[in-house]
């Protein structure tokens, strides 16, 4: 009889422990209900509005027979799936370099890696912009070097633009291959060394395939967020690229039409979510993040 007392109030130090928690988390939760959920919310329900104000699927039938929205969103995914393969091949070289060196050297070289980031993006690509246009410094000292005889069209293309992302990508890239390669145990090295295997052969066999969930974390990391880039193109493309987000801002700023911006918006988030699907389906995502996968 005396465990009945002990198990009702076990039961009751856990619940209260639970409502502690939940009241810590509270303003979190809050403050991710304001500023993603109801905005969310908010654009699912601006996309259903027709013009007049009542419900009505017009917007989302005007993406489906309008053929240039479909050119806009293989666009956009195709340069983001460009942008992802630059900065796979000039990331992971660079990433295996930081990851050989020692720890403090490799802290120092990180430095240049993080740089970037304290700098705006609008400044950064700005600064592309005077650098690659015909009159710039790339143009400018490539001629004088009699590496060409004409200025090369390097901005307002898709060349500018590229450049511009890989840029702004690359150091996402970096941190979670050099973080990989980092807990990668070097007894493994040892051991493909004992049993035969030359430097080569044990880096395509062992080093690589440990280092793998961190090539797919950055690169699932900058593919997505390409997807939603906005500044580079409407800067560096010229007006000649354009990308979902710059046509959601042509819409509301030109025509004023948040309806279809909306649909828009809702269709890449759905697109988005679609391709994270299929990423943790293939790839156990949840093992590339640190979970634990079944």
């Amino acid at each position: 009889m005396s465990d009945r007392p002990n198990a009702a109030g076990l039961r009751r130090d856990a619940l209260r422990e639970r409502l502690g928690l939940f009241g810590l988390g509270l303003p979190a939760l809050v403050l991710v209900l304001v500023t993603m959920i109801l905005p969310v919310g908010w654009l699912f329900w601006l996309s259903f509005l027709a013009d007049d104000g009542s419900l009505s699927l017009v917007h989302y039938q005007r993406l489906v027979e309008q053929p240039s929205y479909g050119r806009i969103f293989r666009a956009t995914f195709e340069i983001s799936a460009i942008a992802t393969a630059i900065c796979v091949v000039l990331g992971y070289p660079l990433a295996y370099v930081l990851a050989q060196l020692p720890l403090r050297a490799a802290n120092l070289c990180m430095i240049g890696v993080l740089m970037p980031f304290w700098t705006s993006i609008l400044v950064r690509t700005y600064a592309w912009l005077v650098l690659l246009q015909r009159q710039g410094l790339v143009n400018t000292w490539g001629i004088k070097l009699g590496l060409w005889e004409q200025p090369l069209a390097l901005v307002h293309n898709l060349n500018g633009t590229l450049i511009g992302m890989v840029h702004i990508m690359l150091p996402f890239l970096i941190l979670p291959v050099y973080g990989s390669m980092r807990a990668i145990d070097r007894d493994y090295l040892k051991a493909a060394a004992n049993l035969g295997a030359s430097p080569t052969r044990a880096f395509w066999l062992v080093f690589l395939p440990l280092s793998l969930p961190g090539l797919f974390a950055g690169a699932l990391i900058v593919f997505i967020l390409c997807l939603g880039f906005y500044v580079t193109p409407a800067v560096l493309g010229g007006g000649k690229v354009i990308m979902v987000a710059n046509r959601i801002a042509n819409d509301i700023e030109i025509f004023f039409n948040w309806g279809a911006a909306s649909a828009l918006g809702v269709v890449l988030l759905v697109l988005t979510m679609i391709v994270l699907y299929v990423a943790s389906r293939l790839t156990q995502l949840g093992r590339v993040f640190g979970g634990h996968g079944t």
